[in-house]
């Protein structure tokens, strides 16, 4: 049985991780938010040492590493907002930790070499959580990609949209310097299952770029694509909206859809199981999407109607960088 510690573990995504430590047998020694609507905790860990407060935390962990064996962390999972990745990633390193970060892992890719070189000073690894690699159906259509006869380049449309309020820009989320704009925040996942499935990045364009909504064009190895990214209700396709439906992601290739909104619900176990086993995605494999996310945010905005989303194109006028 190894020790856990979490940041950020009031958050959004904190409870897959809780489920995750669980589900392979594992134990929560201490957990840590500014927040403190942290009752999730009571599900899974009643027993964790729990903290509102960096400088405790840290001193609590170093505490533990100081003791008895069996009180050392072993893996420090983060869950906190973007920009505190890189910090907590450091402390776990510090106590004699393996990270385990969910994405994005830093926000600047620079960030990530140092991060290398005190992984071989620390002799621990940092992974972060790639699921959509693991998804049976993708895994799956990855394979057919790679099979004869499949070499052209594929023509791909990329279309996610899933709706906040206004409450998102007055968050942490809605801060670029934070959480390095939705490119970055709900797009890295999608950036990192393209470069995953159709290789390296060749040339990027970004289209339109806001606080709500962020578009553009990608030439990839074996793909072009086209993708539009959206917080913003009013996108969905009305289809979908008269359905009550407040999220919408599709992904179409050579005009048929790839399907895979199924079998989410035990992806993080697996990551889990796998980075327990000595495996699991490290930074060389976060690497690309990082800096493709991060290309995004520091690009110029052109506009090319022939290359632009569709839905890119049906919203409002061309939009300048705000």
């Amino acid at each position: 049985m190894k020790n856990f510690a979490i940041t950020g573990v009031a958050g959004y995504i904190a409870p897959r991780h809780l489920q995750a430590i669980r589900d392979t047998g594992n134990r929560l020694k201490a957990a840590l938010d500014p927040h403190d609507s942290v009752g999730v905790l009571d599900q899974f860990f009643p027993e964790a040492s729990f903290f509102t407060e960096f400088e405790r935390f840290d001193r609590h962990l170093e505490k533990l590493q100081r003791s008895s064996p069996d009180n050392r962390i072993d893996f420090l999972s983060i869950c906190s907002p973007n920009h505190l990745h890189d910090a907590h990633i450091r402390l776990a390193l510090r106590i004699g930790a393996v990270a385990i970060c969910e994405k994005p892992m830093v926000l600047n890719p620079w960030n990530l070499d140092l991060l290398e070189q005190l992984e071989q000073e620390f002799g621990r690894r940092v992974h972060t959580i790639l699921q959509l690699r693991l998804h049976p159906a993708l895994v799956q259509f990855r394979n057919t990609l790679k099979s004869p006869g499949n070499g052209h380049k594929h023509n791909v449309i990329l279309t996610y949209i899933t709706s906040r309020g206004s409450w998102y820009n007055y968050s942490w989320k809605g801060s670029t310097e934070r959480s390095g704009g939705l490119a970055t925040n709900i797009g890295i996942h999608f950036f990192d299952l393209l470069i995953w499935l159709y290789g390296k990045v060749q040339s990027v364009e970004v289209h339109r770029l806001d606080s709500r909504r962020v578009s553009g064009f990608l030439e990839l190895e074996r793909a072009t694509v086209r993708w539009f990214l959206s917080i913003e209700a009013k996108d969905i396709p009305v289809s979908e909206r008269d359905k009550g439906k407040t999220t919408f992601r599709s992904i179409s290739v050579d005009e048929s859809e790839l399907e895979f909104s199924e079998g989410f619900t035990d992806l993080h176990t697996r990551a889990y199981e796998d980075i327990l086993a000595g495996k699991g995605f490290g930074i060389s494999d976060a690497r690309p999407s990082i800096h493709l996310a991060y290309d995004i945010r520091n690009a110029s905005i052109v506009y090319m109607p022939e290359k632009m989303h569709p839905i890119a194109l049906e919203v409002s006028p061309l939009k300048l960088r705000v």
